[in-house]
């Protein structure tokens, strides 16, 4: 991608994240209510795996979810961190919408249809922040930088090491000319 790509790419998707956390937060009860059947089930199923400093309280959870999706959206926007930025948003996204938009539970076509529209598009946004997770502006990756440094070590160790091993010889060569025949 190209940089002009990123400096507009990054806010288009960031804002939906941005105005949703500022939604959530005016909001946080109503956002509570509707989250509050799936976090139920959640703690129920995962509530031993879940460090007890984890809130449980779904206003509280709400307000948390709506600082990350704030504070990570405006990070993606402005270009700061966006690879970190766009996986919190992801880590985001994936409960928010398993949470809201479970179509597969409603028997009304009519809002079956409507859940299934934003799953999707929820899903949509994933792929787009998966797109951002894996964009490493033109740089090689951390793991590639890694498998690189630690290759340019062991040809380096295999240099010193035929260094010592001609070193060697060469002093053997001269203790062995020191001794008496």
């Amino acid at each position: 991608m190209t940089v002009i790509l990123r400096r507009v790419a990054r806010p288009l998707l960031a804002t939906i994240f941005v105005t949703g956390g500022i939604n959530a937060l005016r909001q946080a009860e109503g956002h509570a209510k509707a989250a509050e059947p799936f976090l139920n089930n959640a703690f129920d199923k995962l509530g031993d795996v879940v460090p007890e400093q984890v809130p449980r309280d779904p206003v509280t959870l709400v307000r948390v979810d709506a600082a990350v999706k704030i504070g990570a959206g405006l990070a993606l926007a402005s270009g700061k961190a966006p690879r970190l930025a766009a996986g919190l948003l992801l880590g985001s996204l994936v409960p928010t919408t398993l949470a809201t938009h479970s179509f597969w539970t409603l028997k009304d076509p009519g809002e079956r249809q409507q859940q299934q529209i934003q799953f999707f598009k929820n899903a949509s946004l994933a792929g787009g922040l998966l797109l951002a997770v894996a964009d490493t502006a033109g740089k090689p990756s951390v793991g590639w930088r890694a498998r690189r440094a630690a290759k340019d070590v062991g040809h380096s160790a295999e240099k010193l090491s035929r260094k010592g091993q001609k070193r060697a010889n060469k002093l053997a060569k001269r203790a062995q000319k020191a001794l008496p025949n």
